[in-house]
Protein backbone atom coordinates (compact mmCIF):
# COMPACT_ATOMS: atom_id res chain seq x y z
CA UNK A 1 0.00 0.00 0.00
CA UNK A 2 1.47 3.35 -1.04
CA UNK A 3 2.30 5.66 1.87
CA UNK A 4 0.25 8.83 2.12
CA UNK A 5 1.79 12.03 0.77
CA UNK A 6 5.46 11.01 0.79
CA UNK A 7 7.90 13.93 0.46
CA UNK A 8 9.10 14.34 -3.11
CA UNK A 9 11.13 17.53 -2.57
CA UNK A 10 14.28 16.33 -0.83
CA UNK A 11 17.44 18.13 0.23
CA UNK A 12 19.52 17.05 -2.76
CA UNK A 13 16.90 16.44 -5.46
CA UNK A 14 13.24 16.23 -6.38
CA UNK A 15 11.70 12.81 -6.97
CA UNK A 16 10.21 12.83 -10.48
CA UNK A 17 9.66 10.45 -13.36
CA UNK A 18 8.66 7.61 -11.00
CA UNK A 19 5.31 5.89 -11.73
CA UNK A 20 3.30 5.17 -8.61
CA UNK A 21 2.08 1.70 -7.60
CA UNK A 22 -0.53 -0.06 -9.71
CA UNK A 23 -3.31 -0.34 -7.13
CA UNK A 24 -6.89 0.70 -6.48
CA UNK A 25 -7.84 -0.48 -9.96
CA UNK A 26 -10.67 -2.90 -10.78
CA UNK A 27 -8.74 -5.87 -12.15
CA UNK A 28 -11.86 -7.26 -13.81
CA UNK A 29 -13.60 -4.26 -15.35
CA UNK A 30 -10.33 -2.65 -16.43
CA UNK A 31 -9.03 -5.76 -18.21
CA UNK A 32 -10.31 -6.13 -21.77
CA UNK A 33 -8.52 -9.46 -22.17
CA UNK A 34 -10.34 -10.92 -19.18
CA UNK A 35 -13.78 -9.43 -19.78
CA UNK A 36 -13.85 -10.53 -23.41
CA UNK A 37 -12.71 -14.07 -22.52
CA UNK A 38 -15.38 -14.31 -19.83
CA UNK A 39 -18.02 -13.19 -22.31
CA UNK A 40 -17.32 -15.83 -24.96
CA UNK A 41 -16.79 -18.55 -22.32
CA UNK A 42 -20.31 -17.97 -21.02
CA UNK A 43 -19.42 -16.14 -17.80
CA UNK A 44 -20.86 -12.78 -18.80
CA UNK A 45 -23.82 -13.54 -16.54
CA UNK A 46 -21.39 -13.39 -13.60
CA UNK A 47 -20.00 -9.97 -14.58
CA UNK A 48 -21.35 -8.09 -11.56
CA UNK A 49 -19.97 -10.68 -9.13
CA UNK A 50 -16.60 -10.51 -10.89
CA UNK A 51 -16.66 -6.72 -10.98
CA UNK A 52 -17.04 -6.59 -7.19
CA UNK A 53 -14.27 -9.13 -6.68
CA UNK A 54 -11.98 -7.40 -9.18
CA UNK A 55 -12.31 -4.13 -7.32
CA UNK A 56 -11.47 -5.78 -4.01
CA UNK A 57 -8.47 -7.71 -5.31
CA UNK A 58 -7.08 -4.64 -7.03
CA UNK A 59 -7.39 -2.46 -3.94
CA UNK A 60 -4.31 -1.13 -2.21
CA UNK A 61 -5.28 -2.99 0.96
CA UNK A 62 -5.46 -6.43 -0.64
CA UNK A 63 -2.30 -5.86 -2.68
CA UNK A 64 -0.56 -5.07 0.61
CA UNK A 65 -1.84 -8.35 2.08
CA UNK A 66 -0.13 -10.25 -0.74
CA UNK A 67 3.18 -8.56 -0.03
CA UNK A 68 2.90 -9.15 3.70
CA UNK A 69 1.96 -12.82 3.42
CA UNK A 70 5.13 -13.42 1.42
CA UNK A 71 7.39 -11.18 3.51
CA UNK A 72 6.41 -13.11 6.66
CA UNK A 73 6.20 -16.76 5.60
CA UNK A 74 4.54 -19.50 7.66
CA UNK A 75 6.31 -21.02 10.66
CA UNK A 76 6.19 -24.65 11.80
CA UNK A 77 5.10 -25.33 15.40
CA UNK A 78 5.84 -29.01 16.13
CA UNK A 79 5.13 -28.81 19.90
CA UNK A 80 3.27 -26.68 22.35
CA UNK A 81 5.19 -25.10 25.25
CA UNK A 82 4.68 -28.20 27.38
CA UNK A 83 6.33 -30.48 24.82
CA UNK A 84 3.12 -32.02 23.49
CA UNK A 85 2.98 -32.73 19.77
CA UNK A 86 0.67 -30.34 17.85
CA UNK A 87 2.04 -30.23 14.25
CA UNK A 88 0.58 -26.83 13.45
CA UNK A 89 1.62 -24.04 11.09
CA UNK A 90 1.40 -20.39 12.07
CA UNK A 91 0.59 -17.81 9.38
CA UNK A 92 0.74 -14.04 9.19
CA UNK A 93 -2.73 -12.44 9.53
CA UNK A 94 -2.51 -11.32 5.90
CA UNK A 95 -2.55 -14.96 4.79
CA UNK A 96 -5.83 -15.57 6.59
CA UNK A 97 -7.28 -12.35 5.17
CA UNK A 98 -6.41 -13.51 1.66
CA UNK A 99 -7.82 -16.98 2.26
CA UNK A 100 -11.03 -15.50 3.61
CA UNK A 101 -11.31 -13.15 0.65
CA UNK A 102 -10.88 -15.88 -1.97
CA UNK A 103 -12.81 -18.73 -0.40
CA UNK A 104 -15.73 -16.51 0.63
CA UNK A 105 -15.86 -15.19 -2.95
CA UNK A 106 -16.17 -18.77 -4.24
CA UNK A 107 -12.75 -19.35 -5.81
CA UNK A 108 -12.93 -23.01 -4.74
CA UNK A 109 -16.63 -23.66 -4.60
CA UNK A 110 -18.31 -21.57 -7.29
CA UNK A 111 -17.84 -24.16 -10.03
CA UNK A 112 -19.86 -26.70 -8.03
CA UNK A 113 -22.51 -24.28 -6.76
CA UNK A 114 -23.24 -22.43 -10.01
CA UNK A 115 -25.49 -24.07 -12.60
CA UNK A 116 -24.30 -21.98 -15.56
CA UNK A 117 -20.67 -21.45 -16.60
CA UNK A 118 -19.41 -22.55 -13.20
CA UNK A 119 -15.91 -23.51 -14.33
CA UNK A 120 -15.61 -20.28 -16.34
CA UNK A 121 -16.60 -18.37 -13.20
CA UNK A 122 -13.99 -20.32 -11.25
CA UNK A 123 -11.38 -19.49 -13.89
CA UNK A 124 -12.12 -15.77 -13.64
CA UNK A 125 -12.13 -15.76 -9.82
CA UNK A 126 -8.83 -17.66 -9.63
CA UNK A 127 -7.31 -15.45 -12.34
CA UNK A 128 -8.14 -12.40 -10.24
CA UNK A 129 -7.14 -13.96 -6.91
CA UNK A 130 -3.71 -14.80 -8.27
CA UNK A 131 -3.04 -11.11 -8.81
CA UNK A 132 -3.31 -10.60 -5.06
CA UNK A 133 -1.17 -13.62 -4.21
CA UNK A 134 -0.44 -16.86 -6.03
CA UNK A 135 0.48 -18.79 -2.88
CA UNK A 136 -3.00 -18.88 -1.39
CA UNK A 137 -4.33 -20.10 -4.73
CA UNK A 138 -2.69 -23.48 -4.09
CA UNK A 139 -5.04 -24.63 -1.28
CA UNK A 140 -7.95 -22.99 -3.08
CA UNK A 141 -7.17 -24.93 -6.24
CA UNK A 142 -6.88 -28.27 -4.46
CA UNK A 143 -10.14 -27.67 -2.60
CA UNK A 144 -11.83 -26.95 -5.94
CA UNK A 145 -10.32 -29.92 -7.73
CA UNK A 146 -11.00 -32.56 -5.07
CA UNK A 147 -14.76 -32.72 -5.67
CA UNK A 148 -14.81 -35.19 -8.62
CA UNK A 149 -12.42 -37.56 -6.83
CA UNK A 150 -14.55 -37.48 -3.68
CA UNK A 151 -17.54 -38.58 -5.75
CA UNK A 152 -15.79 -41.91 -6.34
CA UNK A 153 -16.75 -42.75 -2.74
CA UNK A 154 -20.34 -41.64 -2.03
CA UNK A 155 -19.96 -41.89 1.74
CA UNK A 156 -16.91 -39.62 1.73
CA UNK A 157 -18.60 -37.23 -0.70
CA UNK A 158 -21.65 -37.00 1.55
CA UNK A 159 -19.51 -35.93 4.52
CA UNK A 160 -16.79 -33.86 2.88
CA UNK A 161 -18.58 -32.50 -0.21
CA UNK A 162 -20.63 -29.88 1.67
CA UNK A 163 -17.56 -28.86 3.66
CA UNK A 164 -15.35 -28.11 0.64
CA UNK A 165 -18.22 -26.59 -1.34
CA UNK A 166 -19.04 -24.03 1.35
CA UNK A 167 -18.16 -20.50 0.23
CA UNK A 168 -16.49 -19.55 3.48
CA UNK A 169 -13.17 -19.78 5.34
CA UNK A 170 -12.68 -21.07 8.85
CA UNK A 171 -9.01 -20.85 9.93
CA UNK A 172 -9.43 -22.68 13.24
CA UNK A 173 -7.49 -25.93 13.70
CA UNK A 174 -10.37 -28.01 15.02
CA UNK A 175 -12.28 -31.05 13.69
CA UNK A 176 -13.82 -30.30 10.29
CA UNK A 177 -17.31 -31.19 11.51
CA UNK A 178 -17.19 -28.20 13.87
CA UNK A 179 -16.16 -25.72 11.16
CA UNK A 180 -18.10 -23.55 8.74
CA UNK A 181 -16.01 -24.76 5.82
CA UNK A 182 -13.03 -26.97 5.07
CA UNK A 183 -10.01 -26.98 2.76
CA UNK A 184 -8.36 -29.99 1.18
CA UNK A 185 -4.74 -30.71 0.29
CA UNK A 186 -2.75 -33.39 -1.50
CA UNK A 187 0.12 -35.63 -0.39
CA UNK A 188 1.24 -37.84 -3.26
CA UNK A 189 4.96 -37.94 -4.01
CA UNK A 190 7.71 -39.67 -2.05
CA UNK A 191 11.50 -39.36 -2.07
CA UNK A 192 12.23 -42.49 -4.05
CA UNK A 193 9.64 -41.96 -6.78
CA UNK A 194 8.63 -38.35 -7.29
CA UNK A 195 6.27 -38.32 -10.27
CA UNK A 196 6.44 -42.12 -10.41
CA UNK A 197 3.81 -42.58 -7.71
CA UNK A 198 3.73 -46.35 -8.28
CA UNK A 199 7.13 -46.41 -6.56
CA UNK A 200 5.46 -45.24 -3.33
CA UNK A 201 6.08 -47.28 -0.19
CA UNK A 202 3.31 -45.95 2.09
CA UNK A 203 1.15 -48.85 3.33
CA UNK A 204 -2.53 -48.95 4.20
CA UNK A 205 -3.78 -51.62 6.58
CA UNK A 206 -7.54 -52.35 6.61
CA UNK A 207 -9.30 -52.04 9.96
CA UNK A 208 -12.60 -53.31 11.27
CA UNK A 209 -15.51 -51.19 10.06
CA UNK A 210 -13.92 -50.24 6.73
CA UNK A 211 -11.30 -47.75 7.91
CA UNK A 212 -7.56 -47.98 7.17
CA UNK A 213 -4.37 -47.08 9.00
CA UNK A 214 -1.55 -45.50 6.97
CA UNK A 215 2.18 -45.71 7.65
CA UNK A 216 4.71 -43.96 5.45
CA UNK A 217 6.30 -40.74 4.33
CA UNK A 218 5.33 -38.04 1.81
CA UNK A 219 8.01 -35.76 0.44
CA UNK A 220 5.62 -33.03 -0.68
CA UNK A 221 2.44 -32.21 1.18
CA UNK A 222 1.16 -28.83 0.11
CA UNK A 223 -0.93 -26.75 2.49
CA UNK A 224 -0.38 -28.98 5.56
CA UNK A 225 -2.92 -27.01 7.59
CA UNK A 226 -5.72 -28.27 5.35
CA UNK A 227 -8.53 -30.15 7.07
CA UNK A 228 -7.85 -33.31 5.06
CA UNK A 229 -5.65 -34.66 2.29
CA UNK A 230 -6.02 -36.98 -0.62
CA UNK A 231 -3.08 -39.36 -0.68
CA UNK A 232 -1.91 -42.60 -2.25
CA UNK A 233 -0.89 -45.75 -0.41
CA UNK A 234 -0.65 -49.46 -1.09
CA UNK A 235 -3.61 -51.41 0.24
CA UNK A 236 -3.87 -55.21 -0.15
CA UNK A 237 -5.54 -54.64 -3.54
CA UNK A 238 -2.89 -52.29 -4.88
CA UNK A 239 -2.21 -48.55 -5.04
CA UNK A 240 -5.30 -46.84 -3.64
CA UNK A 241 -6.55 -43.31 -2.99
CA UNK A 242 -7.33 -42.32 0.58
CA UNK A 243 -8.75 -39.32 2.40
CA UNK A 244 -6.71 -38.55 5.51
CA UNK A 245 -8.34 -36.05 7.92
CA UNK A 246 -6.27 -33.98 10.33
CA UNK A 247 -8.57 -35.08 13.17
CA UNK A 248 -9.87 -38.54 14.01
CA UNK A 249 -13.54 -39.29 14.55
CA UNK A 250 -12.96 -39.48 18.32
CA UNK A 251 -11.81 -35.85 18.39
CA UNK A 252 -8.08 -36.60 18.75
CA UNK A 253 -5.41 -35.32 16.38
CA UNK A 254 -4.64 -37.80 13.63
CA UNK A 255 -1.14 -39.29 13.58
CA UNK A 256 0.19 -37.01 10.82
CA UNK A 257 3.58 -35.60 11.78
CA UNK A 258 5.02 -32.65 9.88
CA UNK A 259 8.77 -33.17 9.55
CA UNK A 260 9.61 -29.72 8.23
CA UNK A 261 8.37 -26.93 5.97
CA UNK A 262 9.98 -26.54 2.57
CA UNK A 263 12.20 -23.50 2.01
CA UNK A 264 11.02 -22.65 -1.50
CA UNK A 265 12.08 -20.34 -4.29
CA UNK A 266 8.58 -18.86 -4.53
CA UNK A 267 5.08 -19.63 -3.31
CA UNK A 268 6.32 -18.48 0.09
CA UNK A 269 3.00 -17.51 1.60
CA UNK A 270 1.81 -21.10 1.19
CA UNK A 271 3.27 -23.76 3.46
CA UNK A 272 4.59 -26.90 1.80
CA UNK A 273 5.92 -29.72 3.92
CA UNK A 274 7.28 -33.20 4.38
CA UNK A 275 5.02 -35.39 6.49
CA UNK A 276 4.93 -38.88 7.97
CA UNK A 277 1.90 -41.02 8.63
CA UNK A 278 2.47 -42.77 11.96
CA UNK A 279 -0.59 -44.99 11.93
CA UNK A 280 -2.85 -42.26 10.59
CA UNK A 281 -6.53 -43.11 10.20
CA UNK A 282 -7.84 -42.82 6.64
CA UNK A 283 -10.92 -43.45 4.52
CA UNK A 284 -10.66 -45.21 1.17
CA UNK A 285 -11.77 -43.16 -1.85
CA UNK A 286 -12.59 -45.38 -4.82
CA UNK A 287 -11.74 -49.03 -5.24
CA UNK A 288 -8.55 -50.64 -4.00
CA UNK A 289 -5.96 -50.71 -6.75
CA UNK A 290 -7.61 -47.81 -8.60
CA UNK A 291 -5.77 -44.99 -6.85
CA UNK A 292 -4.26 -43.35 -9.91
CA UNK A 293 -7.55 -43.54 -11.79
CA UNK A 294 -9.34 -41.91 -8.83
CA UNK A 295 -6.84 -39.12 -8.38
CA UNK A 296 -6.48 -38.30 -12.08
CA UNK A 297 -9.72 -36.31 -12.12
CA UNK A 298 -8.31 -34.05 -9.45
CA UNK A 299 -5.07 -33.76 -11.41
CA UNK A 300 -6.99 -32.72 -14.55
CA UNK A 301 -8.65 -29.85 -12.72
CA UNK A 302 -5.47 -28.72 -11.02
CA UNK A 303 -3.88 -28.67 -14.47
CA UNK A 304 -6.58 -26.24 -15.52
CA UNK A 305 -5.58 -24.12 -12.55
CA UNK A 306 -1.95 -24.29 -13.65
CA UNK A 307 -3.03 -22.76 -16.97
CA UNK A 308 -5.10 -20.11 -15.17
CA UNK A 309 -2.25 -19.43 -12.75
CA UNK A 310 0.32 -18.98 -15.53
CA UNK A 311 -2.08 -16.72 -17.43
CA UNK A 312 -2.73 -14.67 -14.29
CA UNK A 313 0.98 -14.27 -13.58
CA UNK A 314 1.77 -13.22 -17.12
CA UNK A 315 -1.15 -10.80 -17.19
CA UNK A 316 -0.07 -9.16 -13.96
CA UNK A 317 3.53 -8.87 -15.16
CA UNK A 318 2.40 -7.30 -18.43
CA UNK A 319 0.08 -4.90 -16.59
CA UNK A 320 2.93 -3.82 -14.32
CA UNK A 321 5.29 -3.33 -17.27
CA UNK A 322 2.70 -1.38 -19.27
CA UNK A 323 1.91 0.81 -16.26
CA UNK A 324 5.59 1.55 -15.75
CA UNK A 325 6.39 2.45 -19.35
CA UNK A 326 3.33 4.71 -19.60
CA UNK A 327 4.48 6.69 -16.58
CA UNK A 328 8.22 6.90 -17.18
CA UNK A 329 10.24 8.84 -19.75
CA UNK A 330 13.73 8.42 -21.16
CA UNK A 331 15.55 10.27 -23.92
CA UNK A 332 12.83 12.94 -24.03
CA UNK A 333 10.01 10.47 -24.76
CA UNK A 334 7.72 8.29 -22.73
CA UNK A 335 8.89 4.70 -22.83
CA UNK A 336 5.52 3.58 -24.21
CA UNK A 337 6.04 5.83 -27.25
CA UNK A 338 9.42 4.39 -28.21
CA UNK A 339 9.37 1.91 -31.13
CA UNK A 340 11.51 -0.76 -29.50
CA UNK A 341 9.43 -0.76 -26.33
CA UNK A 342 6.21 -0.98 -28.32
CA UNK A 343 7.60 -3.92 -30.27
CA UNK A 344 8.44 -5.74 -27.03
CA UNK A 345 5.10 -5.03 -25.35
CA UNK A 346 3.08 -6.15 -28.38
CA UNK A 347 5.08 -9.38 -28.62
CA UNK A 348 4.67 -10.07 -24.90
CA UNK A 349 0.94 -9.53 -25.22
CA UNK A 350 0.65 -12.39 -27.71
CA UNK A 351 1.64 -15.01 -25.13
CA UNK A 352 -0.58 -13.44 -22.49
CA UNK A 353 -3.58 -13.35 -24.81
CA UNK A 354 -2.96 -16.97 -25.80
CA UNK A 355 -2.75 -18.11 -22.18
CA UNK A 356 -5.97 -16.30 -21.24
CA UNK A 357 -7.75 -17.74 -24.28
CA UNK A 358 -6.61 -21.30 -23.52
CA UNK A 359 -7.64 -21.05 -19.87
CA UNK A 360 -11.17 -19.95 -20.71
CA UNK A 361 -11.56 -22.28 -23.69
CA UNK A 362 -10.80 -25.20 -21.39
CA UNK A 363 -13.10 -23.88 -18.67
CA UNK A 364 -15.82 -23.63 -21.33
CA UNK A 365 -15.16 -27.26 -22.29
CA UNK A 366 -15.45 -28.40 -18.67
CA UNK A 367 -18.77 -26.60 -18.41
CA UNK A 368 -20.11 -28.90 -21.16
CA UNK A 369 -19.36 -32.43 -19.88
CA UNK A 370 -22.32 -33.91 -21.77
CA UNK A 371 -20.75 -32.89 -25.11
CA UNK A 372 -18.40 -35.66 -26.30
CA UNK A 373 -16.26 -33.25 -28.34
CA UNK A 374 -15.81 -30.86 -25.42
CA UNK A 375 -14.93 -33.70 -23.04
CA UNK A 376 -12.32 -35.09 -25.43
CA UNK A 377 -10.94 -31.62 -26.11
CA UNK A 378 -10.51 -31.05 -22.37
CA UNK A 379 -8.62 -34.34 -22.06
CA UNK A 380 -6.03 -33.43 -24.69
CA UNK A 381 -6.20 -29.67 -24.23
CA UNK A 382 -5.46 -29.49 -20.51
CA UNK A 383 -2.00 -31.11 -20.62
CA UNK A 384 -0.84 -29.38 -23.79
CA UNK A 385 -2.08 -25.97 -22.61
CA UNK A 386 -0.36 -26.50 -19.26
CA UNK A 387 2.86 -27.38 -21.11
CA UNK A 388 2.81 -24.23 -23.23
CA UNK A 389 1.69 -21.68 -20.65
CA UNK A 390 4.00 -23.01 -17.94
CA UNK A 391 6.98 -22.75 -20.28
CA UNK A 392 6.13 -19.25 -21.45
CA UNK A 393 5.41 -17.72 -18.04
CA UNK A 394 9.00 -17.35 -16.71
CA UNK A 395 10.20 -15.99 -20.04
CA UNK A 396 7.36 -13.48 -20.34
CA UNK A 397 7.79 -12.31 -16.75
CA UNK A 398 11.56 -11.94 -17.12
CA UNK A 399 11.07 -9.71 -20.16
CA UNK A 400 8.37 -7.70 -18.41
CA UNK A 401 10.78 -7.20 -15.52
CA UNK A 402 13.38 -5.93 -17.99
CA UNK A 403 10.87 -3.35 -19.24
CA UNK A 404 10.90 -1.93 -15.72
CA UNK A 405 14.66 -2.08 -15.34
CA UNK A 406 16.11 -2.04 -11.83
CA UNK A 407 12.77 -0.93 -10.39
CA UNK A 408 11.37 -4.34 -11.27
CA UNK A 409 14.27 -6.33 -9.84
CA UNK A 410 13.97 -5.21 -6.23
CA UNK A 411 11.93 -7.22 -3.74
CA UNK A 412 9.81 -4.21 -2.82
CA UNK A 413 8.17 -4.46 -6.25
CA UNK A 414 5.64 -7.20 -7.12
CA UNK A 415 7.60 -8.28 -10.19
CA UNK A 416 10.34 -10.03 -8.21
CA UNK A 417 7.75 -12.14 -6.39
CA UNK A 418 6.06 -12.97 -9.69
CA UNK A 419 9.34 -14.08 -11.22
CA UNK A 420 10.21 -16.34 -8.28
CA UNK A 421 6.74 -17.86 -8.50
CA UNK A 422 6.74 -18.37 -12.25
CA UNK A 423 8.52 -21.77 -12.58
CA UNK A 424 6.12 -23.53 -10.20
CA UNK A 425 3.30 -24.31 -12.63
CA UNK A 426 5.82 -26.07 -14.88
CA UNK A 427 6.68 -28.40 -12.00
CA UNK A 428 3.38 -28.89 -10.19
CA UNK A 429 1.07 -31.59 -11.60
CA UNK A 430 3.62 -32.83 -14.09
CA UNK A 431 6.86 -31.39 -15.46
CA UNK A 432 7.27 -30.92 -19.20
CA UNK A 433 8.49 -34.47 -19.70
CA UNK A 434 5.65 -35.94 -17.65
CA UNK A 435 3.13 -33.95 -19.66
CA UNK A 436 4.68 -35.15 -22.90
CA UNK A 437 4.48 -38.78 -21.77
CA UNK A 438 0.91 -38.26 -20.60
CA UNK A 439 0.01 -37.03 -24.07
CA UNK A 440 1.51 -40.14 -25.66
CA UNK A 441 -0.50 -42.35 -23.33
CA UNK A 442 -3.70 -40.47 -24.10
CA UNK A 443 -3.18 -40.76 -27.84
CA UNK A 444 -2.51 -44.49 -27.56
CA UNK A 445 -5.34 -45.34 -25.18
CA UNK A 446 -8.00 -42.74 -25.98
CA UNK A 447 -8.28 -42.34 -29.77
CA UNK A 448 -11.23 -39.98 -29.45
CA UNK A 449 -8.94 -37.20 -28.18
CA UNK A 450 -7.06 -37.19 -31.47
CA UNK A 451 -10.13 -36.28 -33.48
CA UNK A 452 -11.17 -33.59 -31.00
CA UNK A 453 -8.15 -31.40 -31.60
CA UNK A 454 -8.26 -31.87 -35.37
CA UNK A 455 -11.95 -30.98 -35.41
CA UNK A 456 -11.33 -27.91 -33.26
CA UNK A 457 -8.76 -26.61 -35.74
CA UNK A 458 -10.80 -27.48 -38.84
CA UNK A 459 -13.94 -25.85 -37.45
CA UNK A 460 -11.99 -22.60 -37.15
CA UNK A 461 -10.31 -22.90 -40.55
CA UNK A 462 -13.34 -21.34 -42.19
CA UNK A 463 -12.56 -18.11 -40.36
CA UNK A 464 -8.91 -18.02 -41.38
CA UNK A 465 -7.44 -19.96 -44.29
CA UNK A 466 -4.08 -20.18 -42.55
CA UNK A 467 -5.59 -22.62 -40.07
CA UNK A 468 -6.00 -25.10 -42.93
CA UNK A 469 -2.22 -25.43 -42.92
CA UNK A 470 -2.27 -25.69 -39.14
CA UNK A 471 -4.86 -28.46 -39.35
CA UNK A 472 -2.69 -30.33 -41.84
CA UNK A 473 0.23 -30.15 -39.41
CA UNK A 474 -1.92 -31.34 -36.50
CA UNK A 475 -3.23 -34.27 -38.53
CA UNK A 476 0.29 -35.19 -39.60
CA UNK A 477 1.58 -35.15 -36.01
CA UNK A 478 -1.30 -37.29 -34.78
CA UNK A 479 -1.43 -39.69 -37.74
CA UNK A 480 1.86 -41.47 -37.08
CA UNK A 481 3.22 -42.90 -33.82
CA UNK A 482 5.09 -40.19 -31.94
CA UNK A 483 8.50 -41.39 -30.71
CA UNK A 484 9.14 -40.68 -27.05
CA UNK A 485 12.16 -38.53 -27.86
CA UNK A 486 9.98 -36.35 -30.09
CA UNK A 487 7.11 -35.95 -27.66
CA UNK A 488 8.06 -32.47 -26.45
CA UNK A 489 8.10 -31.07 -29.97
CA UNK A 490 4.75 -32.72 -30.68
CA UNK A 491 3.22 -31.20 -27.54
CA UNK A 492 4.65 -27.78 -28.35
CA UNK A 493 3.32 -27.74 -31.91
CA UNK A 494 -0.09 -29.05 -30.85
CA UNK A 495 -0.31 -26.45 -28.10
CA UNK A 496 0.62 -23.61 -30.46
CA UNK A 497 -2.01 -24.86 -32.91
CA UNK A 498 -4.64 -25.02 -30.14
CA UNK A 499 -3.77 -21.50 -28.98
CA UNK A 500 -3.88 -20.07 -32.50
CA UNK A 501 -7.20 -21.77 -33.17
CA UNK A 502 -8.71 -20.43 -29.97
CA UNK A 503 -7.56 -16.89 -30.72
CA UNK A 504 -8.99 -17.07 -34.24
CA UNK A 505 -12.35 -18.37 -33.02
CA UNK A 506 -12.79 -16.20 -29.95
CA UNK A 507 -10.06 -13.59 -29.72
CA UNK A 508 -9.19 -10.23 -31.20
CA UNK A 509 -8.42 -10.30 -34.95
CA UNK A 510 -5.18 -8.33 -34.66
CA UNK A 511 -3.95 -10.62 -31.89
CA UNK A 512 -4.88 -13.78 -33.81
CA UNK A 513 -3.15 -12.52 -36.96
CA UNK A 514 -0.02 -11.67 -35.02
CA UNK A 515 0.04 -14.98 -33.15
CA UNK A 516 -0.18 -16.96 -36.37
CA UNK A 517 2.59 -14.90 -37.93
CA UNK A 518 4.95 -14.72 -34.95
CA UNK A 519 4.40 -17.97 -33.03
CA UNK A 520 3.47 -20.58 -35.60
CA UNK A 521 5.64 -19.29 -38.43
CA UNK A 522 8.18 -17.02 -36.79
CA UNK A 523 11.61 -18.08 -35.60
CA UNK A 524 12.80 -15.18 -33.40
CA UNK A 525 14.24 -16.04 -30.00
CA UNK A 526 13.55 -12.74 -28.23
CA UNK A 527 10.51 -10.53 -27.79
CA UNK A 528 10.26 -7.68 -30.28
CA UNK A 529 12.62 -9.36 -32.76
CA UNK A 530 10.04 -10.96 -35.02
CA UNK A 531 10.13 -10.12 -38.71
CA UNK A 532 6.44 -10.56 -39.55
CA UNK A 533 4.60 -7.21 -39.41
CA UNK A 534 1.85 -7.04 -36.79
CA UNK A 535 -0.67 -4.41 -35.70
CA UNK A 536 1.17 -3.19 -32.61
CA UNK A 537 -1.23 -0.33 -31.91
CA UNK A 538 -4.29 -2.59 -31.74
CA UNK A 539 -2.52 -5.14 -29.57
CA UNK A 540 -1.11 -2.57 -27.15
CA UNK A 541 -4.51 -0.92 -26.87
CA UNK A 542 -5.87 -4.17 -25.40
CA UNK A 543 -3.15 -4.70 -22.82
CA UNK A 544 -3.47 -1.45 -20.84
CA UNK A 545 -5.76 -1.59 -17.82
CA UNK A 546 -8.63 0.87 -18.21
CA UNK A 547 -9.55 2.75 -15.06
Amino acid sequence: MAPRNPRAQLATHDVTNQPGPLEDVNLFSADLMLTSACAWAGAKIHAERLRRFGARVGSAEVQAWGAQANRYPPAFLPYDRFGRRIDEVEFHPAYHQLMDLGLSAGVSAAAWNTPTAGHALHAALLFLMGQADQGVCCPMSMTYAVVPSLRAEPAAAAVWGPRVQAEAYDPRFIPAGEKAAATMGMAMTEKQGGSDVRANTTRAEPQAGGAYVLTGHKWFCSAPMSDAFLTLAYAPGGLTCFLVPRWRDDGERNAIEIQRLKDKLGDRSNASSEIEYRGAEAVRVGEEGRGVRTIIEMVQLTRLDCVIGAASQMRQALSLAAWHVQGRSAFQRRLIDQPLMRAVLADLALDVEAAVALAFRLARALDRPEDAHEAALARIGLPIAKFLTSKRAPTVIAEAMECMGGAGFIEEAPMARLFRQSPLNGIWEGSGNVIALDLLRALNREPEVTGALVREVLDAAGADWRLTEVADEVEAILAAPIPEAGARRAVERLALAFAATTLVRYGDHAVADAYLARRLRGASLTFGAGEAPINEDAIIDRLALRG
